[in-house]
């Protein structure tokens, strides 16, 4: 196996070019656990860590390295490799660090699909949904719905699922399917490309891990026994790229209780479509779309064109962007400000 055969196109390749130093290699970021990694270049898989202008040059998470990436590599043995630089991505998905921590955090990165796995039975909530699509389409990366577990729903209790989240106005691709029973998992599998890389993102238990190992064509990754109210079990616990025997490549992702949205007003724009064409009539070129006089969006909702709970969604999300997004700005102007005092300090010491 050849980079060729991870993904390295010419897009990649123009980009090496320009960073790549004499001695390095390029390699694909194949699992992430906490502040270890593993890459594999040629065939070959290898414990990765930073290197030290690497470690102490990044201003945020984002400049790590993450599953998926494709990193500039010099072996240092046959069991280690150093990562001197990550190469631009083409597409990625990220979050807000959970928890009070204003920062994001990269989960996978160089996807061509994310399959956002929901069970039916427990799981279903179209509003985390909207949280998924969100990032989905603020990476750059095509979402497609996997419902899951329909063996403990009836056909109508499924087809109503499916007929909630087109009314909510989720266009994406949605496809139901039973790991128990097998319906939907031949549909599922012709999903999936040679040469494409593929993510599978979702709560704990919803059996995405279950699903990796059905187009492994083994049992690759360990699952567990549903409970007797049909919800699963955590079982991945570190970020991960495997390679099924078609060609394709497939990210494994631990399950997520939090999917913060920081910085994603693109993703937003582009998943509500619909209320941003909508915008675009407002009377005022900076309308919140809550309360002003000749607020386009507002008047949809009340002609009901655009239903109360799709709006509700969407400004929910909004705000919660907007106030991270602002969150973030002033921490990283308070790090800044303290890195300046830092060096200001340090002169005047060597004085």
């Amino acid at each position: 196996m050849n980079v060729e055969d991870l993904g390295f196109n010419d897009w990649f390749s123009g980009h090496a070019a320009e960073i790549l130093q004499p001695g390095q290699n390029v390699a694909r970021v194949v699992a992430v656990d906490r502040n270890a990694y593993i890459v594999r270049s040629e065939g070959q898989e290898t414990p990765a860590e930073l290197s030290g202008r690497l470690r102490f040059g990044i201003e945020s998470d984002l400049d790590l390295p993450c599953v998926g990436d494709w990193v500039c590599v010099q072996y240092a043995s046959p069991e280690l490799a150093i990562i001197h630089a990550v190469l631009p991505r083409r597409s990625f998905l990220r979050r807000k660090r959970p928890g009070k921590t204003v920062d994001f955090q990269m989960i996978a990165a160089n996807i061509d699909v994310a399959f956002v796995v929901q069970s039916c039975h427990y799981d279903f909530n179209i509003r985390r949904l909207d949280r998924y699509l969100v990032a989905c389409k603020d990476g750059g990366i095509e979402p497609v719905v996997i419902l899951t577990k329909t063996d403990l729903m009836t056909p109508e209790e499924v087809d109503g699922q499916v007929m909630d989240i087109r009314g909510s106005g989720i266009g994406s691709q949605i496809l139901p399917v039973s790991n128990t029973t097998g319906k939907g998992l031949d549909r599922f599998c012709a999903l999936v490309e040679s040469g494409k890389t593929y993510c599978l993102i979702g709560s704990s238990g919803v059996g995405k891990s279950t699903l990796i190992n059905r187009l492994m064509g083994s049992n690759e990754l360990e699952t567990k026994e549903v409970s007797v109210t049909g919800e699963g079990t955590h079982t991945t616990s570190r970020r991960q790229l495997l390679l099924p025997d078609n060609g394709a490549m497939l990210i494994d992702t631990p399950g997520m209780r939090e999917f913060g949205l920081l910085g994603a007003s693109d993703g937003l724009d582009e998943s509500f479509s619909e209320i941003h064409d909508l915008s675009m009539a407002c009377r005022f070129a900076d309308c919140t779309h809550t309360d002003e006089p000749g607020c386009a969006v507002l008047e949809a909702v009340e002609n009901d064109e655009l239903s109360e709970e799709r709006y509700q969604s969407y400004i929910k999300l909004k705000k919660e962007n907007e106030y991270h997004d602002m969150s973030y700005v002033e921490k990283r102007k308070r790090d800044r400000d303290f890195g300046r005092f830092i060096k200001t300090y340090k002169r005047q010491r060597k004085r």
